[in-house]
């Protein structure tokens, strides 16, 4: 009996899926970038709200669709609190690039996690550095300078904040990466594990805007600051899909595709996120990138696709 072969507009369909989950995931800088310009909204603020909503949004779906995944073992409590304490610094230093750099340039450079991503598995959990990887990390890295400008000094005196934002960012999503990698060994589900680091990482972005007011940049100067927006609709809208669609309807495509395509290939059509996001920044806001990021941006998607070649 001849073997049953695949349905052929699967793979046509999962790369549908997973460049309309990559375009989703690319609105994340885009909703924050309007927020920070049009209203000025205060950075870790912003990111509160942004974990808030998600876990708000999670709380009644799974409820509803799956309530098991509401609930995880409480041995796995602990380090999905640890998790959730690495998404909130994330998230706090990636919105502030975001207000720093401009969309289209922060984006770029969390891309550069992925050479983080090498060095931090090679030493932290011993994974093997193969030559393919020591390439990636090389051309990722390199890109990440040329796209931050870090080889002008003006840029520095300039940027100094930005730089060091924007890097950091890309720093602290490998980490989170990595303790993704960790959680689906656990055995946590992927959902779960959404709801319960998101949850905690609101909690946690809401004590750090207790502390007092210039301790860190993008804080709550007072209580009444987390009603920044104030009667103004339209932002409260638009933060509320910050959380809904990059984050949660993003996740859930990405999830779709990886039942319908390889999971190389749908990182691989991850990857066109950046490009993504640099045209709509375009043309909302007018950023440009320069001759030197833009070359640095090819290298850092190089550096992703010849680790998505080679991760096998």
């Amino acid at each position: 009996m001849p073997e049953k072969q695949p349905h052929p507009t699967l793979p046509a369909r999962g790369f549908f899926i997973a460049l309309v989950s990559s375009l989703f995931l690319s609105t994340t800088a885009i909703f924050i970038r309007y927020l920070t310009q049009t209203f000025a909204l205060p950075a870790l603020i912003l990111a509160f709200w942004r974990d808030f909503f998600v876990a708000l949004t999670l709380i009644p779906a799974l409820a509803i669709l799956r309530p098991a995944l509401l609930r995880v073992e409480r041995s796995n409590l602990a380090y999905l609190v640890i998790y959730g304490l690495a998404l909130a610094c994330f998230n706090s230093f990636w919105t502030l690039s975001v207000a720093l750099n401009g969309a289209a340039v922060a984006t770029v450079l969390v891309y550069c996690s992925a050479g983080f991503t090498v060095l931090l598995g090679w030493q932290l959990l011993k994974e093997r550095l193969s030559m393919a990887k020591i390439a990636a990390v090389v051309v990722s890295l390199s890109g990440c300078v040329l796209v931050a400008d870090a080889l002008n000094p003006a840029a520095w005196n300039a940027n100094l904040l930005g730089i060091l934002t924007g890097v950091l960012a890309g720093l602290l999503y490998a980490v989170y990466s990595l303790m993704g990698r960790s959680a689906a060994q656990r055995g946590i589900n992927p959902w779960s594990t959404l709801l319960y680091t998101f949850s905690f990482a609101a909690l946690f972005l809401f004590l750090v805007n207790q502390l007092p007011h210039g301790w860190l940049p993008g804080t709550a100067s007072r209580l009444s600051d987390f009603l920044w927006l104030g009667s103004a609709f339209n932002g409260w809208i638009v933060l509320f899909l910050l959380a809904a669609v990059p984050t949660v309807a993003g996740f859930g495509l990405y999830n779709v595709s990886l039942s319908l395509l390889p999971s190389g290939v749908a990182n691989l059509i991850l990857t066109s996120e950046p490009v993504f996001t640099a045209i709509i920044a375009f043309l909302l806001f007018g950023e440009r990138l320069t001759s030197t990021q833009l070359m640095g941006s090819v290298m850092v998607l190089g550096g992703v696709v010849i680790l998505r070649l080679f991760e096998k």
